[in-house]
């Protein structure tokens, strides 16, 4: 090898990592946190603002069926809002209300609390490598979701 680096390389080492810290985030979460199922949901409405059960589950790559209970679970306890939508009938439109928008907050906060803790003891210039391995993780996450 020449030094040079090549994506089919890195790959496997950064799915692994990346999966290994999913993992642990799912796993130090509280038990009475959200599910992931209603965390993907109030994420995209928190990111995208309203949007329609089938966007939903077509930019979160779930069945629109196994998401049904999801929002109806949301919608009772008060985390979304549902109305009809204007321009077709069939259709609803979900939007985020502030208790929703307060639990996934809480939520999150649970997973940033360890995380802050699991960082404690890393070097400066090593923070900085993650802070723009986020930013470029976020843009691969983003160019797989068009």
């Amino acid at each position: 090898m020449d030094g040079e680096i090549v994506p089919s390389e890195v790959a496997p080492a950064l799915r692994a990592g990346v999966l290994r810290l999913a993992r642990r985030l799912r796993v130090e979460r509280d038990r009475s946190a959200l599910s992931n199922a209603k965390v993907a949901v109030l994420s995209h409405l928190a990111r995208v603002g309203e949007s329609t059960p089938l966007r939903v589950s077509r930019e979160e790559r779930q069945q629109p069926q196994s998401l049904t209970r999801v929002f109806a679970e949301l919608e009772a306890g008060g985390l979304i809002d549902r109305r009809p939508d204007g321009k077709d009938g069939r259709q609803s439109v979900l939007t985020l209300t502030e208790t929703g928008r307060a639990s996934l907050a809480a939520d999150m906060a649970l997973r940033d609390r360890w995380l802050s803790e699991a960082l404690t003891g890393l070097s400066t210039t090593e923070l900085g490598v993650l802070v723009l391995a986020a930013g470029i993780i976020e843009r691969i996450g983003e160019t797989s979701e068009r």
